[in-house]
């Protein structure tokens, strides 16, 4: 039997989504609660890996078990085991041919950017933040010359493993509310620190030091060194992952 789960997460105290050597994960944690309730050994696959301090508010993976439970205890059951930071939304039984990762067609990601003279202590570690006034509309301007397929070598980390560079981005929408920027960016498929690189980029340009057609010279040229550095995880939630609606997954956003 394979189950689907939309999991959101708090980022913060872990050293990102992926299972590793040294250091607390979210899958660690996810994985140990559903091998509870299961009572047997589970593996999960997610729709995408984030990174330490990156957030989630739907991430979407798939486990096989021989356990039969109602899906209520695939929800209430796990969060009564997991630690208060991490929270599964839904649960779905799926076809074996679905796949978390492999079946996505679209990626969302969200993030939010104080824009203020001083730092916040009570949005620390949930929003970026950057000091000195910002041009949204410069932004805006900049940001139309992503939009598309294109190859992001120049916003790719040196250690992504993707086996492509070649992203669809579909959306990136700016919007200020006071003090607060929030940037939604939608791709097929991300790269390695792709819309970090890319925020990092844009505020360069929000702060004057760059024109808007500057993001044009960074995507063509295809070196990470033509970019601004990265921007900090603080702000970045992993917002949403589409689906084809023949699987039947909730539509929480």
């Amino acid at each position: 039997m394979r189950i689907a789960l939309g999991i959101e997460y708090d980022g913060s105290p872990y050293c990102g989504w992926q299972s590793q050597r040294d250091g607390r994960t979210v899958q660690d944690e996810l994985q140990l609660a559903l091998s509870r309730i299961a009572c047997e050994p589970i593996a999960v696959i997610a729709a995408g890996r984030t990174d330490t301090g990156v957030h989630a508010l739907e991430q979407v993976i798939h486990f096989d078990t021989q356990t039969e439970r109602q899906l209520s205890a695939w929800v209430r059951g796990v969060n009564a085991l997991l630690p208060k930071s991490i929270a599964v939304l839904w649960a779905h039984a799926v076809p074996d041919e679905f796949h978390a990762r492999f079946s996505a067609q679209a990626r969302s990601y969200r993030y939010l950017l104080l824009n203020r003279a001083v730092r916040s202590a009570i949005q620390h570690g949930k929003a970026g933040w950057f000091h000195a006034p910002l041009d949204v509309e410069q932004m805006r301007e900049a940001a139309q010359y992503l939009l598309g397929e294109h190859d992001f070598s120049s916003f790719r980390a040196a250690e992504c493993q993707a086996k492509s560079p070649l992203k669809n981005l579909t959306l990136l929408d700016i919007r200020q509310q006071g003090e607060l920027i929030t940037l939604d960016l939608q791709a097929d498929a991300f790269l390695h620190h792709m819309v970090r690189n890319i925020v990092g980029c844009l505020v360069y340009v929000g702060k004057g030091k760059h024109p808007p057609a500057w993001l044009r010279e960074v995507l063509e040229g295809r070196e990470r060194s033509k970019a601004a550095p990265t921007f900090a995880p603080d702000g970045l939630y992993l917002r949403h992952i589409t689906y084809d609606a023949k699987w039947g997954l909730p539509q929480l956003r």
